[in-house]
C-alpha cells in the first residue's frame, strides 16, 4: 500500500502531519482516507479554517542581530500561502497543532489588532522605529482580502505617521496603494515583493497559493509606478533548484522598477526538514539528495544552522559563490543605490488617540 504521505494534496505545500515535538502522542491517516490515496493522484483536499485569536498586544519585539529591525506585527498564525520552505511552520505547534498541513489550513487572526496598535502607539513611553510586516506569516495571504486586518494596521500606521516595511508574495498588496503611495510620499514606507523563481512549475509546487511570479513581478510594477519604493527579496535561494533564478528576477525587478534587492538561504528548522525533505521526494526525486547534500554543505553538515548571521546566508564556498553572484548582479543593476532611511521624525501621536488631551 502506498504511503499517503507520499501523495499530494492539491492547493497544499505540505505532504503530511509530522508529530508534534510537544506531544507524546502522533497522527496516523484513517483506512478511508488511505483508500482515498490508493485511488487517486492526490490527497482529499483540506479546507481552510480560520479562528478568532484576540491578543493582548500587538507589537512583537527582539534583538536578532542579523535582521534590520526590533519590532514587527504579525496580523495571523499560519498562512494559506502553504510554502512547504517556511521558516514560520514550527510556531503552529506551540498551539498544538502540526506544522505540516495544519499551519496552512488552520489559521488565526487578531480582530482586535488596529484597536491594540493604536493604544500601544499611544503609550507616552513608546518611541518609533520601523515595524515591519511579513516578518514571520505573510499579511496578504488570502484571507486578508476578505478580512482585511492588514489594511486596519496600515490605517492606523498613516495616522501615526509610522513608518512600516513590508514583505509578501502576494499580489493582493496593489489593494492599498492609495494607503502605501500617501506614506511614501512622508518617506514612511517601502514594500518588498518575495520572489525566489521565475519558473512557474516550480512555484506551483513550492508555494502554492502565492501570486504567481509573474504577477508578483507586476505589483513589483504597480508599486513603483505610484512611486512607492519597492524591492525585491529573492527568497528562499534552494540550491541547485531555485539558485539559477538569482540574475533573472534581479534583472526582471529591475525592469519593473525595483530599488532594491535582498535575499535569504533556505532555513529547515525543527519540522521544517522532515516537511522539506518529503516534498523533494515527491516533486523532484532525482535532485532531492543532491539538493540536501548542498544545503549541508552551507550548513555545517547539518540541515539546519540557527546561529545568528550565518542562517541567513550559509557558509562554504558555495555560500560565498552565491553572495558573489548576487552582489556582482546588483552592482551591474544599479540596485541599492541611493536607498535613504525611513524618516521617524513624523511621528505624532493623533489628538483623538490621546486621552489626556481629550479632557480640554
Amino acid at each position: 500500500m502506498n504511503d499517503p504521505a507520499q501523495k499530494t494534496v492539491k492547493g497544499r505545500g505540505a505532504l503530511s502531519q509530522p508529530k508534534l515535538r510537544f506531544e507524546s502522542w502522533s497522527r496516523e491517516a484513517d483506512g478511508d482516507y488511505r483508500d482515498y490515496a490508493e485511488e487517486n493522484d492526490e490527497l482529499p483536499s483540506f479546507k481552510t479554517e480560520v479562528r478568532e485569536d484576540p491578543a493582548r498586544s500587538i507589537i512583537s519585539y527582539n534583538e536578532s542581530p542579523d535582521i534590520p529591525f526590533d519590532r514587527s506585527i504579525n496580523p495571523y498564525k499560519g498562512c494559506e500561502h502553504g510554502c512547504i520552505y517556511c521558516y514560520a511552520r514550527p510556531a503552529h505547534a506551540y498551539l498544538g497543532l502540526s506544522p505540516g498541513l495544519d499551519f496552512e489550513t488552520k489559521l488565526f487572526y487578531k480582530p482586535n489588532a488596529a484597536i491594540l496598535l493604536r493604544q500601544e502607539l499611544s503609550k507616552p513611553s513608546y518611541r518609533p522605529a520601523l515595524i515591519a510586516l511579513g516578518a514571520n506569516t505573510d499579511p496578504y495571504q488570502p484571507i486578508e482580502k476578505r478580512l482585511g486586518v492588514t489594511r486596519a494596521i496600515l490605517e492606523v500606521l498613516n495616522e501615526f505617521n509610522h513608518p512600516v516595511a513590508i514583505v509578501t508574495k502576494s499580489a493582493l498588496v496593489e489593494r492599498d496603494i492609495n494607503i502605501l503611495s500617501s506614506m511614501a510620499k512622508r518617506n514612511l514606507a517601502r514594500v518588498f515583493l518575495s520572489i525566489g523563481t521565475l519558473d512557474h512549475t516550480i512555484s506551483r509546487h513550492l508555494e502554492p497559493r502565492t501570486s504567481a511570479p509573474l504577477r508578483r513581478m507586476q505589483a513589483v510594477q504597480a508599486l513603483s509606478t505610484a512611486n512607492i519604493p519597492t524591492g525585491v527579496m529573492v527568497a528562499p535561494v534552494i540550491p541547485a533548484l531555485t539558485d539559477k533564478d538569482i540574475e533573472a528576477v534581479l534583472e526582471a525587478a529591475k525592469a519593473n522598477g525595483a530599488q532594491s534587492a535582498a535575499y535569504i538561504l533556505v532555513r529547515l528548522p525543527h519540522e521544517v526538514k522532515t516537511l522539506f525533505a518529503e516534498w523533494l521526494a515527491q516533486h523532484f526525486p532525482q535532485r532531492a539528495a543532491h539538493v540536501m547534500s548542498i544545503i549541508r554543505q552551507m550548513r555545517g553538515g547539518k540541515d539546519n544552522d540557527p546561529n545568528f548571521v550565518s542562517r541567513m546566508r550559509g557558509e562554504g564556498e558555495f555560500a560565498l559563490l552565491l553572495a558573489q553572484r548576487f552582489r556582482n548582479a546588483c552592482v551591474r543593476l544599479k540596485l541599492n543605490q541611493d536607498r535613504p532611511p525611513l524618516d521617524f521624525s513624523q511621528f505624532r501621536v493623533p489628538q483623538a488617540s490621546n486621552p489626556q488631551l481629550s479632557l480640554f
